[in-house]
Order: structure tokens, then sequence, then C-alpha cells
């Protein structure tokens, strides 16, 4: 299954206690993020996939304005531009809230069930996230 999910990815941080056992996200902006995967997952997955699974996620961020020039140059990409966002947020970090998403919206039973994780973050013309959940061959 393929689900795209549009937005800027959002890194799932630390939890902090609350007393009572409870715990809340340190980030704001990950519960939200976290909301559009489960919707997004739920409009493509019909029933949880069984067994072990493939999961490939890339995320696309927006490139800074510093990234192009100015005047009549601002469309074009600086020649010191990076062509990765090698800064924060971690993708390690991106990819825990993903996979909890992709949890909760049905795509599978449980996380442990991922055997395969394949990463990257991109700069795009839309920033979000394009997941790709497949069921991994036994061989």
């Amino acid at each position: 299954m393929r689900i795209e999910v549009p937005g800027i990815p959002a890194p799932q941080g630390s939890k902090r206690h609350i007393g009572g056992g409870r715990m809340i996200e340190m980030s704001k902006t990950v519960g939200p993020w976290r909301d559009s995967v489960i919707w997004h997952t739920r409009q493509a997955c019909a029933e949880p996939l069984l067994g072990p699974v493939q999961v490939i996620a890339v995320f696309f961020f927006p490139r800074p304005k510093g990234h192009y020039g100015t005047g009549r140059n601002a469309t074009v990409l600086r020649p010191s531009a990076p062509m990765f966002p090698d800064g924060r947020p971690d993708l390690d970090k991106l990819a825990r809230a993903v996979l909890d998403g992709l949890t909760q919206g049905g795509a599978f039973k449980d996380d442990s069930q991922v055997c395969e994780l394949l990463t990257r973050k991109k700069y795009g013309p839309r920033p979000g996230c394009v997941l790709v959940v497949e069921p991994l061959e036994v061989a």
C-alpha cells in the first residue's frame, strides 16, 4: 500500500511524566502530524497486514529561502545549497512518529512487525511523507 501524507513531518520526541502513570508528548506538533498519518492510513488500508512487513518512508521538507538567489534569481537554487536536509528533525524520531501512526491507523497490528525499514529525508516541492507498506517476502 502507498500512503501520501501532506504537511510538515514532525518528530516524536521525548515524553514527560505528569503523574498517575500518565505521560504527555513534549512536542506540540507531533500530535496533529500523527493524526494525519492515522487518517491517511485508514483511507488506504482495508485491514491490517499480518506477519513481517517492510516500510519505506520518504520525508519531504521545504527548502529555506536562503537556498535560493535574490531578485530575478529568486527561483534559482544557489550552488552552495545542500542537497539534503542534514539538520533537525532527526530521522529516527520522524520514523517513530510515522510507525506509531501506521499502527494506530491499522496498517499492521504492532510496529514490532516491521522487519525492514528504509527512511530518507529530502527537499521536495511539497512537504509531507510518502509511505510504502508491504508484506515482507519470506523465502
